[in-house]
């Protein structure tokens, strides 16, 4: 666990991690946000400025990132703006001390406006481009999204964390289990493709006049939709708008198969999950009960409680559609 939770790296071993390749700071690291990995700004002696990312251990192999990487580097060949790793003498993942990390540019920007048509049309087009190109061949080492992962596995790490207070216990688990078996009987017979996987507002950045993908590090299989649903905000009307908006801009570059749109539901219903088994999984590492202090509150999980049960609902809704 020592390792899971990086108590291990220090600023020292940071620095010489970044030394070992040949890169010397010369100002200070300053952590960015990120939680599931360690991620550091820094300007070197060369005088330009970087981001070293450590991947948390026993999550992805070296296969599997090497493959995140060459995908970053198949968009950025094919012109689909993407902070892609930097490779030093043909290598882009390097070890210190038992911890894998890469190197990447480090790229400004402003926050992109999820609630804004002109920049969801940009948006469309850039998703359209990086699908057309992913499609082209599929991932052999990183997994894809399944019912497996996002809800049976989670529902386990949620038990064994036993965070869920005693007193809550049987409506949590009774509310869970209808959500996910109603997304299971909804979640069939996927087509997939290679994704960005976790596009959301904070993955994106308007870098100059251009939009710029960042962090492919929940890069893998699943449906086409997976990159778009998360863009949709608002009540019915509006995610029609933003979704109407979104597709269109999206098949000037790439076909999209309307039919997906129906797994928009259970998708959302299985990032919430997912992201509760995330949390359990992973609160023996101390910045966890730091960062997110309220998941062991009784009110988080009456919250949830509640959550499930509006999701139940919007499982049982007729999918979102628009007109050909």
């Amino acid at each position: 666990m020592s390792k899971f939770s990086f108590v291990d790296l220090t600023p020292d071993s940071i620095l010489d991690a970044v030394e070992s390749i040949g890169i010397y700071a010369e100002s200070g690291l300053l952590a960015l946000n990120s939680y599931e990995n360690r991620v550091y700004q820094f300007k070197a002696e060369d005088g330009n400025r970087y981001v070293v990312k450590f991947y948390r251990p026993e999550r992805w192999s070296k296969a599997q990132i090497l493959e995140e990487h060459l995908f970053a580097a198949e968009l950025a060949d094919a012109e689909v703006p993407v902070v892609a790793p930097i490779s030093r003498n043909g290598e882009s993942l390097f070890e210190h001390d038992g911890y894998l990390f890469t190197l990447f540019p480090s790229v400004g920007g402003r926050i992109f406006e999820v609630d804004n048509l002109d920049q969801l049309d940009v948006l469309g087009r850039l998703i359209g481009r990086m699908h057309q190109s992913a499609k082209v061949s599929e991932f052999s080492h990183r997994p894809t999204i399944s019912c497996d992962e996002y809800l049976d596995t989670a529902k386990i790490q949620l038990q064994n964390s036993n965070l869920v207070p005693s007193s809550l216990t049987t409506a949590f688990y009774t509310i869970l289990d209808m959500v996910i078996d109603k997304t299971k009987s909804l979640y069939q017979q996927v087509s997939t493709i290679r994704l960005h996987g976790d596009c959301h507002a904070g993955n994106i950045l308007w870098a100059g006049d251009a939009l710029m993908f960042v962090d492919l590090d929940d890069s893998r299989q699943g449906p086409a939709i997976q990159d778009l649903w998360m863009m949709l905000s608002g009540d019915r009307n509006n995610q029609l708008l933003q979704l109407d908006t979104l597709v269109a801009a999206y098949e000037e570059f790439c076909d999209f198969d309307h039919s997906q749109l129906k797994l928009i539901e259970p998708l959302r219903a299985m990032r919430m999950i997912h992201y509760m088994g995330w949390l359990a999984k992973r609160w023996d590492d101390p910045a966890f009960p730091r960062n997110f202090s309220w998941f062991a509150d009784d009110k988080y999980w009456e919250q949830q409680i509640l959550a499930l049960k509006e999701q139940y609902s919007a499982l049982q809704e007729p999918a979102l559609k628009l007109l050909p």
